[in-house]
């Protein structure tokens, strides 16, 4: 993957350190025009990822997985097919999907049928109540349960540091992996958060690269400027 753009580094300075060799660059939350709060299209998603030189985005789209298996094909990075779930008590995330999950069951049932998959559990924005995070004691059901293959402990769109760090720490105490993703909704947010780690091969190698991993980021949430434009249509997708 070539360096990141000069506009991309401006908005994500971060982005301008070399990756390490055999490592890759993951964006472990995003979504595009398929989850519906969201206008990024693919054109647009493709230029935001080679320019912020990108190597694996998990597209997790709210209760969409049409645009991920879609777009696998299409990007010049890997895609991982995901999905952002919203349960009875907070939303989830699963990896790695075959089949989109419905929304509405309990968090347990969720996790149960992401793991059924063959797909990865992973926590997203545990502590922001800005974000409909999993309420406390879901969460340490799900723990319970053997159910959470990662916990997202950076989250871009977090406003409060305090609360990334709080998610960072309850995946250390707890021995979970921690994730970083920039839960872009529009094409600037692409490259604010990520992680660097080893290179992977399907889900089991995945989750172990991701604990060896490396969480970079920085807090970018800015107000989307107004335009009229015309999306594509996702009917059918």
């Amino acid at each position: 993957m070539p360096a990141a753009s000069d506009d991309a580094v401006a908005r994500h300075p971060h982005l301008a350190e070399p990756c390490r060799a055999g490592w890759v660059r993951v964006d472990l939350h995003c979504h595009t025009m398929w989850s519906g709060d969201s206008t990024t299209t693919p054109d647009e998603l493709a230029e935001a990822v080679a320019a912020c030189a990108l190597d694996v985005v998990c597209i997790t789209d709210h209760h969409a997985i049409a645009g991920a298996r879609r777009l696998a094909g299409e990007l010049a990075c890997r895609v991982v097919v995901g999905e952002e779930v919203r349960t009875q008590r907070g939303e989830l995330i699963g990896w790695f999907l075959t089949e989109r999950i419905a929304a509405g069951h309990s968090p347990l049932d969720t996790a149960a049928s992401i793991r059924a998959q063959g797909g990865l559990v992973y926590v997203p924005h545990p502590f922001d109540p800005l974000r409909h995070n999993l309420h406390e004691s879901a969460l340490a059901d799900l723990h319970a349960s053997g159910l959470i293959d990662a916990v997202e402990a950076f989250n871009a769109k977090t406003s409060l540091p305090g609360l990334n760090a709080r998610a960072g720490q309850w995946a250390a105490e707890h021995g979970v992996a921690a994730g970083a993703g920039s839960d872009a909704h529009v094409p600037g947010g692409f490259g604010a958060a990520f992680v660097e780690m080893p290179d992977f091969d399907g889900p089991g190698s995945f989750l172990d690269s991701l604990r060896r991993g490396r969480l970079v980021g920085h807090h970018w949430d800015r107000p989307r400027p107004w335009t009229a434009r015309v999306l594509p249509g996702t009917t059918g997708d």
